[in-house]
């Protein structure tokens, strides 16, 4: 089977994480430039991109950041 469990997803850790905390100083840039081109945020930030592959609450603040950047509403 080519699955990780998710215990061996939760105890593997990408050497390119950058963590938490640096992550979330660098989101809102990554946000900006993924609400146009997903691909071209992760290949920039891709110590951003490897902790949020990693992280749901940080995945859910990318969301929130993208919601907010791309409703017209807002």
């Amino acid at each position: 089977m080519n699955d990780m469990s998710a215990l061996d997803r939760l105890l593997h850790t990408d050497p390119e994480d950058v963590g938490c905390g640096q992550a979330m100083e660098m989101l809102h840039l990554y946000a900006e430039l993924a609400a146009t081109n997903a691909e071209a945020a992760a290949e920039r930030y891709r110590g951003v991109a490897a902790h949020l592959r990693a992280c749901g609450p940080c995945q859910e603040d990318l969301e929130g950041l993208l919601a907010a950047i791309t409703d017209p509403r807002l």
